[in-house]
């Protein structure tokens, strides 16, 4: 839920220079794969895009719009970069010291009525409904199933917060840090190199159920690998 500019390009010397003392997030998560459906099955599906948006989004504030929504039998996908969410729950991790643009709010909330946990919980931001897209006339709802793919791994996501019109590409510190990308809400995320699978008509319940997501999530990539 914000709009800002990824610092990535002001990151890149420091993150050379710091290469030889990587951090634990940079060999990625244990090398074992959510749910049943490879990355590669996965993506072999989603090498064409027949466009469902009036038009493309932008990655960040200064980039050019280059990126459209892309629809399938059963699911809509887009392949971005990924800034960090870390808006929600207030915690350790997520907070106004950890995270400039820091909002205690998510557009979907817990079974209990409070916000997202961004740092527990692998979310993705979809963009607020606009003449480009409208999210929810496609079928995605809150809690829906996401499958977010990078470097030949899949993390099973919920729709858990909405964000600017015009800019794609965003996801919960939780699932960036499950993928291996830098968490940090300022200077981590990717310039690039994201699928996001997002299934039609889904509903995780309650939202807050990871485990949930997972098993709703392999059911529905294998059927998305059927249908298409």
């Amino acid at each position: 839920m914000r709009s800002r500019t990824l610092t990535l390009a002001a990151a890149t010397g420091a993150a050379l220079l710091a290469a030889a003392a990587l951090p634990s997030y940079a060999s990625g998560p244990p090398s074992v794969r959510e749910g049943s459906v490879s990355a590669a099955d996965l993506l072999a599906k989603v090498t064409s895009c027949s466009q469902l948006s009036n038009g493309k989004y932008r990655t960040d504030e200064e980039t050019s719009a280059t990126i459209p929504v892309c629809g399938k039998n059963g699911a809509v996908f887009w392949k971005a970069d990924m800034d960090i969410d870390c808006d929600g729950q207030r915690t350790s991790k997520c907070n106004e010291n950890t995270d400039p643009w820091y909002q205690d709010d998510t557009a979907f909330h817990q079974s209990n009525g409070k916000p997202l946990k961004a740092d527990s919980l692998p979310y993705v931001v979809v963009p607020s409904s606009s003449s480009i897209w409208n999210y929810s006339g496609a079928g995605i709802k809150g809690g829906g199933v996401v499958a977010v793919i990078y470097n030949n791994k899949v993390q099973y996501a919920v729709v858990g917060d909405t964000g600017p019109t015009k800019i794609i590409g965003e996801a919960s510190y939780a699932t960036a840090q499950a993928l291996g990308i830098d968490p940090d809400p300022e200077t981590g995320g990717t310039d690039s190199g994201v699928t996001y699978i997002l299934f039609k008509n889904s509903q995780v319940s309650p939202i807050e159920s990871h485990g949930a997501a997972v098993s709703l999530g392999d059911q529905l990539a294998r059927q998305f690998i059927r249908d298409n």
